[in-house]
């Protein structure tokens, strides 16, 4: 959390993006279940790992010091480039294939937060920042829904189970 600070994003944006993606489907979210969602999204090892991974080559392209082709392609933002994408994909995957779409609509629509880091208007580069915000939204709107799932499953066998009593 501290390095997504120091490169400028709220927890709070992000927690707006889960918003984006979910409240159609759970009207009653609020932005602090969104929050407490994206905090068990970032205790993970392997979102850490991609976090810190993506800042640094974008901290280094700022730099100018990646090697010219890649410092080029990481600077810019080529769209063929791809390998932002791939880390952000390392972490919706922890939340299943759901968080593939998820991450895909966001980075599509580039939503709040995700149009700002997207239109480099700081100075900064954020090849890989605006994925992996993406992806960090997309996995905790993956998680939300697989605990609504999760909660509807269960409330679905009280049900079974209380017209298998009284039959």
């Amino acid at each position: 959390m501290e390095w997504l600070r120091k490169r400028g994003i709220k927890l709070e944006q992000i927690a707006e993006l889960v918003m984006f993606l979910q409240q159609k489907y759970f009207p009653e979210l609020t932005i602090e279940y969104c929050m407490y969602n994206i905090e068990q999204v970032l205790r993970k090892r392997e979102v850490q790992n991609a976090i810190l991974t993506g800042i640094q080559l974008d901290i280094l392209a700022e730099e100018g010091k990646l090697i010219p082709a890649l410092q080029e392609m990481v600077e810019n933002d080529e769209g063929l480039y791809g390998v932002d994408e791939v880390l952000a994909l390392s972490i919706v995957n922890v939340y299943g294939s759901i968080g593939f779409t998820n991450f895909g609509y966001v980075d599509k629509m580039k939503y709040g937060v995700l149009e700002q880091l997207n239109d480099k208007s700081d100075g900064h580069i954020h090849t890989f920042l605006d994925d992996i915000v993406g992806a960090i939204a997309a996995a905790a709107s993956s998680r939300i829904a697989h605990r609504k799932q999760a909660e509807r499953e269960a409330e679905m066998a009280q049900l079974k189970a209380k017209a298998d009593s009284e039959a």
